[in-house]
């Protein structure tokens, strides 16, 4: 799950951008409403946290200006306890939820979570042949089998199976599971790839996760 924090006060984009990544999320930061729509422009984020107060250009601004585009991400505003008025106008232009500053991250985490269950993310449960894996519980199973991953490997894992019989570059693959500036001339994505097939593709005849040479990988049934 891939998220982007447009927050002008480096402490509080910092301490977000350090809680998500330990929830296994690949965030990244932007400083400001116009960096925040270069980002937008070249990226596709599950999850936008916006806060409405920013330099630039506005939160708001911002907001309409992703809703005109038909930008499908879910749209988290962070305001100001007093800027009811900046709350209900957010709203009004297609953000999904709010939050006043200071918050607790574990609230921020269960409102992030809230959006990510919505409709437009499909059912709670993904599933692709016999392999399945809850995004609340965070639990992968193969047939009748439990398997235990990594935050790295349940990242890797649900973008795959978000996005099954779809070639996946690496590089697409690090920019979403980890985040823009990830180092791409690692062999990071086929180490953690490698991970994976151990865990969910013991059985060669039924193996999901396919190479693609000189590409990336997919997640398909068969050869």
């Amino acid at each position: 799950m891939k998220v982007l924090v447009v927050e002008d006060e480096k402490k509080v984009a910092r301490f977000i951008k350090r809680g998500l990544e330990q929830e296994g999320y690949a965030v990244d930061i932007a400083q400001d409403g116009a960096e925040g729509e270069q980002y937008i422009g070249i990226d596709n984020y599950d999850i936008i946290v916006l806060d409405i107060m920013l330099p630039k250009k506005s939160g708001l601004d911002v907001l309409k200006d992703l809703k005109q585009r038909n930008v499908k991400s879910r749209v988290l505003l962070l305001t100001a306890r007093d800027s009811v008025e900046d709350r209900v106008t957010g709203l009004n232009l297609g953000a999904d939820d709010y939050l006043t500053k200071p918050f607790a991250f574990e609230e921020l985490l269960a409102r992030i979570r809230a959006l990510t269950r919505r409709d437009a993310y499909g059912p709670a449960l993904l599933k692709f042949a016999d392999l399945s894996l809850d995004p609340i519980t965070r639990k992968a199973k193969r047939g009748d089998i439990e398997v235990e991953l990594t935050l790295k490997e349940y990242a890797l894992l649900e973008y795959l199976l978000r996005n099954p019989n779809r070639v996946l570059s690496r590089t697409l693959i690090a920019e979403h599971v980890w985040s823009q500036s990830f180092d791409t001339e690692t062999n990071v994505v086929d180490v953690y790839i490698n991970h994976l097939r151990n865990k969910l593709d013991t059985d060669p005849s039924k193996r999901l996760i396919h190479t693609v040479r000189g590409v990336g990988y997919v997640l398909k049934a068969g050869e």
